[in-house]
């Protein structure tokens, strides 16, 4: 599998600590990795700094082979980051926020219009596009939250736990459309607490304690690798790896 994103020997500390130990893992074209680690484990860190959020102490980051911080502009414009928070403007319909959220990325005219109610129809708010998002359940922001994130149609997205909170109608509809979005030719990392849906989306898993990846692989070998110690599931690997529970 061709990579489209490779992570080489990251490194970050904040006020002598060191956060990130060493990272590097590469993200194919069309895959969903996931990304699993407790709490303080130097995940959203490692994310920040691939979303150049966050300065890059030492290593380098790989888009398309080119390396983010020579050439950081062009590399936003395929990047869609969904964060934890929800990301959007109250004052504004759902179709105004995603259309605003498209004219950022240089979209225009009636390709803005297009581009934006064709992302409202791929998480299922087409026909709530005028309605305001303070008047919202939590799934439907989260899902107005990817909606905003993929009108520019990224090539790389970063789902930064997209389902916390929400309930299983939009949890369901948020999944599909992980997987639609993956299809259709977008590379995907997904960061989650919850095993299953690592396990519905997922080809493979990275996992991060202290910094540092302690395991990596396909999630059937992982399975595999770990059955003869009397593990089955991810979430038992998970624990015994770690001896953390994924939320402290």
């Amino acid at each position: 599998m061709q990579s489209i994103l490779e992570v080489k020997k990251l490194k970050k500390s904040f006020q002598g600590k060191e956060i990130v130990k060493n990272i590097q893992f590469k993200v194919g074209e069309k895959e969903i990795i996931g990304f699993l680690g407790p709490n303080g484990a130097g995940k959203s860190t490692t994310i920040n700094m691939i979303s150049t959020i966050v300065d890059i102490d030492s290593g380098t980051v790989l888009f398309k082979g080119k390396d983010i911080k020579k050439s950081e502009e062009e590399f936003k414009k395929e990047l869609g980051l969904v964060p934890q928070d929800i990301a959007f403007f109250s004052d504004l319909s759902a179709y105004e926020n995603v259309k605003f959220f498209g004219s950022l990325y240089g979209i225009k005219g009636e390709n803005l219009k297009n581009s934006a109610n064709k992302a409202l129809e791929e998480v299922g708010l087409l026909d709530r596009k005028n309605e305001y998002p303070d008047k919202f359940s939590g799934g439907l922001k989260r899902r107005l939250n990817i909606a905003c994130s993929i009108v520019h149609k990224p090539k790389l997205l970063i789902l930064d736990e997209p389902t916390v909170g929400i309930d299983p109608q939009s949890r369901n509809n948020i999944l599909e459309v992980t997987k639609r979005l993956r299809d259709s030719g977008t590379s995907i990392i997904y960061i989650s607490h919850y095993m299953e849906e690592i396990e519905a989306v997922c080809s493979r898993v990275i996992i991060i304690d202290e910094g540092k990846i302690i395991e990596e692989g396909n999630i059937n070998e992982i399975k595999g690798k770990y059955k003869k110690e009397g593990y089955e599931s991810l979430e038992e690997i998970f624990l015994y790896l770690t001896g953390k529970e994924l939320r402290d």
